[in-house]
């Protein structure tokens, strides 16, 4: 069901509920109040009639029969009978009818003193009425036939007017839903238009007051970020491609190099060294591309458990000084820290030891004397760990580029290297909720500074 006709078919019951609730509510209370008002005039009647059998000597039972027949307050169906202290019938305002009525009734008159009930379709009421020491019941019944007309006239006025409201209503819902539904539907139009081809074409805003309005914001942020991502991707191909064909040609050219002619001893060894220096390039750069690929499919699956920073840090520098000897790595605390949490993060042990071993690899290799200071300081909130050098340094316009894949510095030419580490640290920090800054001069080194919250 299109969401159109839902919210009409939803609105439609909650609005014919409302009504149907009022009718039966206005119904019932003048039905009520009719038969309450209709059992008033019985107990008047009664009281009337009591009044003129007991007060008015010249009144006879037969002139009272008539004045109750002609009465301009005369009911439909009336008949009015009294009773003495020994329940004999000492009057009837009808002779002609056979009047039913209940022994018992005229005792639950005479302990409650007024009693309503029906006889047959007709209303009835019992009072007892006390003059000159005398306790007479008397009983008067009628046929409210305008009452009952009334609400005959008013149940149909109801009824039709409740078909009448409910079909409106759905009328009007369908029109309205429709109305406020439009602009998804237009939304829907412009998405269905929006291809890996074009990603850069936007929903309309709209003046961004309303939710839809505010949705088309949303989705046009998501295309943003899918855009990027999509630049992002091509460009890694782009670079990654770059990357691989220069070992690959270098692998081609030394094989041809080898097939050409016969060549010496001393040739071919030559030749198996560059060989084997190419390929170990190549397994370094496609497993630095392997890592940071599966690094940010992977990064929301990552198990985290509280990590001691200090550990990783020696960690990572004693495998790094194992892999190269000549490297020298200082290791100190910027301030002590007053407890073991606040060196403690949550996080995933391998990867933080992989951004320290890049950062160190980076600050000894760019480093004249081979050196790298790490430093471990916290406060309140965070846990951070610098990396200094002495080395080469960055230009201030370079500085927000170095963390793209693949990107090198001008000054970083001559150095081994594939231009991936810092994207891989900076996707290891974003998995962490932290961050990796950078502050550097030219010719003076740099500081590059990962922060996390502690426990």
């Amino acid at each position: 069901m299109k969401i159109r006709n839902r919210i009409a078919l939803q609105f439609s019951l909650i609005v014919a509920s409302i009504l149907l609730t009022f009718s039966l509510l206005i119904y019932f209370t003048t039905a009520a109040y009719s038969r309450d008002d209709f059992y008033e005039r019985l107990k008047k009647k009664a009281r009337t009639t009591a009044r003129f059998l007991i007060q008015v000597k010249e009144v006879d039972q037969n002139l009272l029969k008539i004045i109750d027949r002609n009465t301009l307050t005369a009911l439909y169906d009336e008949k009015v009978l009294v009773f003495d202290e020994q329940n004999r019938l000492i009057y009837a305002s009808v002779d002609d009818h056979i009047i039913h009525y209940q022994r018992s009734l005229l005792n639950d008159v005479r302990e409650s003193r007024e009693v309503e009930t029906w006889s047959d379709e007709n209303q009835l009421a019992g009072i007892l009425y006390e003059e000159g020491g005398r306790r007479l019941v008397v009983l008067a019944s009628a046929y409210d036939q305008v009452g009952r007309s009334k609400q005959r006239n008013l149940r149909v006025t109801l009824v039709w007017g409740l078909i009448g409201g409910i079909g409106l209503t759905v009328g009007l819902g369908i029109f309205f839903a429709g109305q406020s539904l439009r602009p998804i539907d237009e939304i829907n139009t412009q998405i269905s238009t929006i291809t890996a081809r074009n990603l850069r074409q936007r929903l309309d805003e709209g003046d961004r007051r309303d939710e839809i309005d505010q949705l088309a914001v949303n989705f046009n942020a998501v295309l943003g970020r899918l855009e990027q991502a999509f630049e992002q991707q091509r460009s890694f191909v782009s670079h990654a491609s770059h990357e691989l064909r220069t070992p690959l040609a270098s692998l081609k050219s030394e094989i041809q190099l080898g097939l050409r002619r016969q060549l010496d001893a001393g040739e071919y060894e030559t030749i198996l060294t560059n060989l084997h220096s190419d390929a170990d390039r190549l397994i370094a750069l496609t497993n630095s591309l392997l890592f940071l690929a599966r690094t940010i499919e992977n990064i929301s699956q990552m198990p985290l458990e509280p990590v001691q920073m200090e550990e990783v840090v020696l960690l990572a520098r004693d495998e790094l000084l194992s892999a190269k000897p000549h490297y020298r790595i200082e290791f100190d605390y910027d301030n002590l820290p007053n407890s073991e949490t606040e060196t403690t993060v949550s996080g995933n042990e391998e990867l933080l030891k992989r951004v320290l071993q890049n950062l160190m690899d980076n600050a000894c290799k760019y480093s004249p004397d081979h050196t790298a200071r790490v430093r471990i300081g916290t406060n309140e909130q965070f846990c951070r760990v610098s990396v200094h050098d002495n080395g080469v340094g960055i230009k201030p316009e370079e500085v927000e580029l170095i963390f793209e894949p693949f990107y090198r510095t001008a000054n970083a030419v001559g150095y081994e290297g594939f231009g991936i580490g810092l994207s891989i640290c900076q996707r290891i920090l974003e998995l962490h909720q932290g961050q990796i800054t950078v502050q550097s001069q030219p010719g003076e080194g740099s500081v590059f500074t990962m922060q996390i919250a502690h426990l």
